[in-house]
C-alpha cells in the first residue's frame, strides 16, 4: 500500500494536464487541484496498512448482502478518488462476469486489471460520456467520427483510439483511466464499441481542466469546498495505443452497452449512498440557522424541515431496499438491485432542489450577504459585525455567521453548482434511471392487482 507522501509523488510522471488555458507542469503545486489531492492523500494515509499483503478496503468485492452493506457504509468515509476506484473496478468486475460466458478472453483481462490495481494500490477515473457533436445523430452518422471514442487501427500488439470523453471526476488525481462505450452501438459501428484501460500518463493522453475549488479564499468562507472540491477533466484519446492485455472489448456491438450499465448501477448505488450524508447535512444545516435565527418553533418553518426529513430518510430506506434486495452472480459476486437503486436515484435527483429551497427560505438572504469572518476581525469592522450578526444569547455573530457561510458554500455558490449538477446527472440523468427501473418494475403483479380490482379474474 502507498502512504500519501508516496501517492504524491507517484502523480508527478509526465502527464499532460491543462488547467486555464495553461500546461501545468507538476499537478501536485496547482492550487486549484490542492484540494483534491490532500483529500485523496489523507485517504492513502487514513487506510494504509505496512504489511506487505495488506490491500485497500476500496479493492474488495461483496460476496454476501452484509459485506454490501458494510462496504456501502464504509464507502461514505471515503474520499472521492476511492470511491470512484470502487465503483470502477466493481463496473469491471460485473461486466466480465456477464461477457464471461461468450468472451472469457476479454473477462480474464478485465480481472486481471482489477488485481493489478489492488496489488499497486493506484486510483481509477471511469470515462464514459463522449463528446457526442450532433446528438440526434449516432456515432456512424457523425461528420466528425471521433466525435465518439473510436478505435482507429487495430494491430497485433493493441489498438489505437481517438476521441474525448467529457465531465471526468478525479482524472486529474488518479493513475488509471477505465474507458468504455457510452451507449450501446449498433451494427456497423464496432469501431465504437472498445473498453479498456488507459494510464493517465499514456503517451496522447491530455487533460483539459476545471476546479470550482476556491483558490485564492479565505478556507473560513468556503469552509467546505476548500477541503473537498473535485476536479473535472475533458480527456483526450489522440491516437493512444492500448495493449492487448488492457483491451476488455473490441468491436463487440452486443456488449457494448454491459460497461454503461454496469457502471450506471454501481455509480448510482454510490450516489445515493453520497445523497444520503448530503440530505442529513442539508437537514443539520436547516436546525441550526433555525434555531440560530429564533424560529425553530415557528410552525411552517417547522413544516419545511419535516419535509427535507422524510426526503432523507426515504433516501435511506432505499438504500436499504437495493440492497436487501441484492443479487447473486454466477462467480458469487453480489450486486444491488436495480430497481430500487434506479427508482431510488431518479427520486433523489428529482427532489433534491427542494430540500436545497427549503434550507434558503429558512435561512434568508445572509447565506448570501453575511460579512467575512475578516470583517469580524477587524478594528474598525468588528464591533458593528459583532452587534448586528448576533441575535440572542448562547448565539454570537461568529457562530451565526460562520453557519451562513457553510449553507452558501454547500448549497448556493460554485461548489453547490457542481453538486447540484451531478446529483441530477450522476450515473446519468434521470431519463436513465427511469428507464432501468421500469425495465426492473414486476409490472405483470400490477397488472394481476389491476384485474383483480376490476373483476376481470375468477
Amino acid at each position: 500500500m502507498l502512504t500519501g507522501a508516496q501517492y504524491r509523488d507517484s502523480l508527478v510522471d509526465g502527464r499532460q494536464v491543462f488547467f486555464a488555458g495553461q500546461r501545468v507542469p507538476d499537478v501536485t503545486t496547482e492550487p486549484a487541484f490542492a484540494a483534491a489531492i490532500d483529500w485523496t492523500a489523507r485517504g492513502y494515509d487514513n487506510n494504509f496498512r505496512p504489511e506487505p499483503d495488506a490491500v485497500g478496503p476500496y479493492f474488495s468485492v461483496p460476496r454476501s448482502r452484509d459485506e454490501l452493506r458494510t462496504m456501502e457504509h464504509a464507502l461514505r468515509q471515503w474520499d472521492m478518488a476511492s470511491i470512484a476506484t470502487s465503483q470502477g473496478l466493481l463496473m469491471a468486475v460485473t461486466a466480465a462476469s456477464r461477457m464471461r460466458a461468450d468472451h472469457p478472453v476479454y473477462a480474464e483481462r478485465a480481472m486481471a486489471f482489477f488485481e493489478g490495481c489492488q496489488r499497486r494500490d493506484i486510483r481509477c477515473a471511469m470515462t464514459i460520456t463522449d463528446a457526442k457533436g450532433n446528438r440526434r445523430l449516432s456515432p456512424s452518422r457523425q461528420k466528425d467520427a471521433d466525435h465518439y471514442v473510436r478505435i482507429v487501427e487495430t494491430l497485433s500488439t493493441g489498438v489505437v483510439i481517438r476521441g474525448a470523453k467529457l465531465h471526468i471526476t478525479s482524472a486529474v488525481n488518479g493513475h488509471e483511466l477505465i474507458v468504455m462505450p457510452t451507449k450501446r452501438m449498433k451494427e456497423g459501428e464496432s469501431a465504437w464499441a472498445f473498453a479498456g484501460a488507459v494510464p493517465v500518463n499514456a503517451a496522447g493522453v491530455k487533460l483539459v481542466t476545471t476546479s470550482v475549488a476556491p483558490v485564492h479564499a479565505d478556507p473560513a468562507a468556503y469552509p467546505y469546498s476548500y477541503r473537498y472540491a473535485v476536479p473535472e477533466a475533458m480527456v483526450i484519446f489522440d491516437d493512444v495505443f492500448v495493449p492487448n492485455e488492457r483491451v476488455f472489448l473490441c468491436g463487440e456491438v452486443e456488449y457494448s452497452d454491459t460497461w454503461a450499465h454496469s457502471l450506471g448501477m454501481w455509480e448510482r448505488l454510490g450516489n445515493l449512498s453520497h445523497l444520503i450524508d448530503v440530505a442529513d447535512a442539508i437537514v443539520g444545516l436547516a436546525h441550526l440557522i433555525a434555531e440560530a435565527n429564533g424560529l425553530a418553533r415557528v410552525p411552517h418553518i417547522r413544516q419545511k424541515i419535516g419535509d427535507m426529513t422524510v426526503y432523507a430518510t426515504l433516501l435511506a430506506a432505499a438504500l436499504e431496499g437495493a440492497i436487501s434486495n441484492a443479487e447473486v452472480s454466477p462467480e458469487g459476486f453480489v450486486t444491488p438491485s436495480e430497481l430500487y437503486t434506479n427508482a431510488a436515484k431518479f427520486y433523489a435527483a428529482e427532489h433534491f432542489h427542494e430540500i436545497v429551497r427549503d434550507l434558503h427560505d429558512i435561512a434568508g438572504g445572509a447565506v448570501l450577504t453575511a460579512p467575512a469572518l475578516s470583517d469580524l476581525a477587524s478594528s474598525e469592522t468588528g464591533q458593528y459585525v459583532e452587534k448586528y450578526m448576533r441575535t440572542m444569547n448562547g448565539v454570537s455573530a461568529e457562530y451565526r455567521m460562520r453557519l451562513f457561510h457553510a449553507i452558501r458554500d454547500y448549497t448556493a455558490d460554485a461548489y453547490a453548482g457542481w453538486l447540484s449538477f451531478t446529483t441530477l446527472l450522476g450515473g446519468g440523468g434521470p431519463h436513465a434511471q427511469r428507464a432501468v427501473a421500469t425495465k426492473h418494475y414486476d409490472v405483470e403483479r400490477a397488472k394481476q392487482l389491476a384485474r383483480e380490482i376490476a373483476g376481470l379474474t375468477p
